[in-house]
């Protein structure tokens, strides 16, 4: 059963099942069709003596009747005649109608049940079973009434063997009609199940696509549709979709990690190689220290940033979010980056009291570190940092406003980016991560962070949660 396809379990419960309900509907069937046909016969076998009680009379006299004009019959009867009408019906689809007199003597008619039926005893108007030979009989019985037809009785018979016939004739054409519609229902549902899941094998071979060569542009794509396997189907896309972003994301920035380490390394090792070949004064030596010192730590100053950054974007639950004064945490970031400042850069604050927030406040000290330092370094001389923070309605807003060289729009899409530096002579000792690092940071406290900015003139950078 293991190995068995999707498709052909489902056919098979289906089948199973389809054909349970055939055979409780031919069990049904046969069962209702025999009952509604046996009261049928019993209904009939009434009926015919009911309409035969009118078509037997007496008379004193053959002149008094019409026997020379029809084809009635007439039988002597206590000094009489019976006149038995020739509407009488003797025998009928297998009902026998019999007269007797009040002795149980037969007059006309058939007894086809035979001496068991003797036995019998007439009750008027009521129906009647017995069994002769493993058969079952009904017997109705009337009595006539009238002048003359005192004691005479009408006995109807009929064998519920009649009613088999007519059921067994149901039954043989339930047992061709009902396999039939089984079989076509079967091959129905196995091909409506094919088409069902052909989204899942369409699934499969995209994902082995994907295996096999490194495809990750390959999508399902079933068109429109809102059942549950055209929703797997559309959320199946949007994962690859992910994937082949986060695939693209990842060489980009092995690319960008590449880059800003070549460039100190290559300069670390000419030092080293010059030092080695050329150099012989002590003042020399020393340079080169220096210089491979100052490669050194911006090489340690980016892979710092980077697990920072990796430790936020992998493991972001491991900040713990609690309630804290927004105030006081930019209050002292403040006062830290103040002693900071270069070129002449003053940094002034209006940071409303008392703003209560849910956050982590490493992680919100350092986007606001980040924004800070960002807007120092592009900061033009003898220029300003404002930090401003206040609380509008439901929103709390930070924010950070500079007067330096700006953002022209384009780059304003990109500097989010990471590893992007609007500015590559500015950014100092900077790997391009800390507004890389702030978006990160905004999205994990649900927020988001913005900037307007004017070439020449200077930028306004907002976070708002």
């Amino acid at each position: 059963m293991e190995k068995l396809t999707i498709r052909t379990k489902i056919t098979l419960w289906f089948s199973a099942v389809l054909v349970l309900i055939a055979a409780l509907a031919m069990l049904s069937v046969m069962v209702i069709s025999n009952s509604v046909i046996q009261k049928g016969v019993r209904d009939s076998l009434i009926e015919m003596v009911e309409e035969n009680v009118d078509e037997v009379e007496f008379f004193g006299n053959l002149h008094d009747s019409d026997w020379q004009d029809g084809d009635d019959l007439y039988l002597e009867y206590q000094g009489g005649y019976l006149e038995i009408d020739d509407d009488f019906l003797n025998r009928l689809n297998g009902i026998y109608t019999s007269l007797y007199d009040w002795e149980g003597n037969l007059l006309y008619g058939e007894n086809p049940v035979g001496r068991e039926a003797e036995e019998v005893l007439f009750i008027d108007a009521v129906l009647q079973k017995i069994r002769v030979n493993g058969t079952r009989y009904y017997i109705y019985d009337r009595a006539l009434s009238g002048d003359g037809l005192e004691g005479l009785w009408l006995r109807g018979f009929v064998t519920e063997v009649q009613g088999m016939t007519q059921t067994i004739a149901i039954a043989r054409l339930t047992l061709w009609v009902i396999p039939v519609i089984v079989i076509f229902s079967v091959l129905g549902g196995y091909l409506i199940a094919g088409r069902f899941l052909r989204p899942i094998k369409q699934i499969g071979e995209a994902a082995e696509s994907i295996r096999e060569g490194n495809d990750l542009t390959r999508r399902i794509e079933l068109g429109s549709g809102t059942d549950e396997l055209h929703q797997l189907a559309n959320t199946f896309d949007r994962m690859f979709d992910r994937l082949e972003t986060s695939f693209k994301a990842e060489q980009q920035f092995t690319s960008d990690v590449s880059h800003e380490l070549r460039t100190p390394v290559t300069v670390i090792l000419s030092e080293c190689e010059y030092t080695l070949e050329e150099a012989g004064e002590m003042e020399e030596y020393k340079e080169a220290l220096e210089v491979i010192e100052r490669q050194g730590r911006k090489i340690s100053n980016l892979i710092s940033e980077l697990l920072e950054f990796t430790r936020l974007e992998q493991n972001p639950e491991r900040f713990i979010m609690e309630e804290m004064n927004l105030s006081a945490l930019c209050e002292e970031v403040c006062d830290d980056m103040e002693h900071l400042m270069e070129r002449g850069i003053t940094l002034h604050r209006e940071i409303t009291p008392e703003v209560i927030v849910n956050g982590n406040p490493m992680l919100l000290g350092r986007l606001l570190t980040n924004l800070v330092t960002n807007a120092c370094r592009y900061g033009k001389e003898e220029g300003y940092i404002l930090v401003t923070l206040k609380k509008e309605q439901e929103n709390v807003r930070m924010f950070v406003e500079d007067d330096g060289i700006g953002i022209t729009e384009e780059q304003q899409a990109q500097i989010w980016n990471r590893f992007y530096q609007a500015d590559p002579s500015r950014s100092g000792r900077g790997a391009g991560l800390g507004l890389s690092m702030v978006k990160s940071i905004a999205a994990l406290h649900q927020g988001i962070v913005t900037v307007e900015s004017i070439p020449g003139e200077g930028s306004i950078f907002t976070f708002t949660f």
